[in-house]
């Protein structure tokens, strides 16, 4: 008498896998293909969508412990939303790059050809950022840092910095300026 084998439950394979890890890589050879699916119809680029995929499996092992089951134990609705979140997290990231790339007048050259075989200079944006950040003025930063990478509007940063619009609307421009110098200056030496 043959005996069928029964594939244990999302759930179970959740809850095996706080103190077994192999338990999750079952789960994850589930679940990958259909969630990588997910990221390369919405953004058709299959590198981004296995860097999403991955992010999306991390934030799930990272919060395994949160999974509650639904009626057939299946982890499918709990993943997929982790991947809605990633999804959303990564255009927010990415709206906030453009947008500090549009503020800065560096567009063009983030829309230049990769030249990633040729030495990137030291103060770069994305490796020197907060270097870069911290060459400003304490106020100028702090100004910046609220509008370009917080995404606030300007009545929104005077009141993080108990000061009026006008003087968010001056520190902002005063530190993208001396950012946009900054950056023409260390490209010219490259």
């Amino acid at each position: 008498m043959a005996t069928s084998l029964q594939m244990p439950s999302d759930a179970t394979l959740l809850a095996a896998a706080r103190e077994h890890p192999e338990a999750f890589r079952s789960l994850y050879e589930r679940y990958a293909e259909r969630v990588h699916g997910y990221f390369l119809r919405r953004t058709r680029d299959r590198t981004a969508a296995e860097d999403l995929t991955a992010e999306t499996f991390a934030r799930a092992w990272i919060h395994r412990d949160r999974f509650v089951a639904d009626p057939d134990g299946s982890a499918a609705p709990w993943l997929f939303g982790i991947a809605r979140n990633v999804l959303l997290m990564s255009l927010r990231r990415g709206a906030v790059e453009r947008r500090a790339a549009d503020l800065l007048g560096i567009r063009e050259r983030l829309d230049a050809p990769d030249l990633s075989h040729e030495p990137i200079p030291a103060p770069w944006w994305a490796d020197g950022a907060d270097e870069l950040l911290d060459t400003l003025t304490p106020a100028q930063r702090d100004a910046v840092r609220l509008r370009v990478i917080d995404d606030l509007d300007y009545d929104q940063i005077a009141g993080e910095l108990d000061i009026s619009e006008q003087a968010a609307r001056v520190r902002v421009h005063r530190g993208l300026a001396a950012l946009r110098t900054r950056l023409s200056s260390s490209n010219d030496r490259a």
